[in-house]
């Protein structure tokens, strides 16, 4: 019981810190990522 207690009381800032920041923590954007047909090189022609 006494253990229960104990993690209540540390984890109590990290959930007031996520209440106030927002869940889920803001983190950088994913880097922008070029369309599948502009990565790939063109391909040749047969006539």
């Amino acid at each position: 019981m006494k253990l229960k207690r104990v993690l209540f009381y540390c984890l109590l800032p990290f959930a007031v810190a996520l209440a106030l920041v927002g869940f889920p923590m803001p983190v950088a954007p994913p880097r922008a990522t070029k369309a599948g047909q502009e990565q790939s090189a063109p391909a040749q022609e047969r006539r």
